[in-house]
């Protein structure tokens, strides 16, 4: 359990930090997942920092679990 929730915080902070470098520089156009769904129009900035704060969040949870 602990690697899943490692891997999703790894995802999840790769895709944050893809939102916000595209947001703020251009770089790295059509390449991350946040950019592709349409209802976050307007919102990518704060969709990027939701996605990292999630990831440290999953990060934490997996480094609090026992490794069984």
């Amino acid at each position: 359990m602990k690697q899943v929730l490692e891997v999703f915080g790894v995802l999840f902070l790769i895709q944050g930090v893809a939102a916000l470098a595209h947001e703020l520089t251009g770089s790295l156009s059509g390449w991350g997942v946040v950019q592709r769904i349409g209802f976050l129009d307007g919102y990518e900035v704060y969709a990027g920092v939701t996605l990292i704060v999630l990831a440290l969040a999953l990060f934490a949870v997996a480094e609090s679990r026992k490794v069984r």
